[in-house]
């Protein structure tokens, strides 16, 4: 996903799907991985409200796009941290939506995927607010 012009980022678990010459780094404390793209556009993001509608993007076996669609539940805080830390909302994102972006209901980016668990009757899905990603890309420097 496009985060600045020219710099994009997934999860550092997906290194193997980046080109190594690509890297321009990865988060110390986060799985982020930071990696020049092509495309010089990049959407301003939001910050994730919680009770907010969210879709988010992933991968079939066989590369098909999927989506998944579900509400912000939490955000959790980080003690000390100008950022919060990561945000969980439950919808149906299991393998292949790691690093991939969470869109809110007017299709701004307001995250990336990292993981997910289930919980009883519902699956939560763990994802890093846009905030933290550029928090994350700024300690690069």
């Amino acid at each position: 996903m496009t985060i600045a012009p020219g710099i994009a980022v997934t999860n550092g678990h997906n290194r193997n799907l980046v080109a190594p010459e690509t890297v321009i780094g990865e988060a110390r404390d986060y799985d982020l991985l930071f990696f020049r793209a092509g495309h010089r556009a990049a959407q301003a993001p939001e910050e994730p409200r919680l009770g907010e509608a969210v879709t988010a993007y992933g991968q079939g076996k066989d590369g098909d796009l999927r989506l998944a669609h579900g509400v912000v539940k939490s955000i959790r805080e980080c003690a000390g941290c100008i950022a919060p830390a990561y945000f969980i909302f439950a919808g149906d994102a299991g393998p292949g939506f790691s690093g991939g972006p969470v869109l809110n209901a007017s299709g701004r980016l307001i995250g990336i995927t990292f993981g997910y668990k289930n919980s009883g009757r519902e699956r939560l899905i763990y994802a890093y607010p846009m905030s933290r990603v550029q928090c994350e890309l700024s300690a690069l420097s």
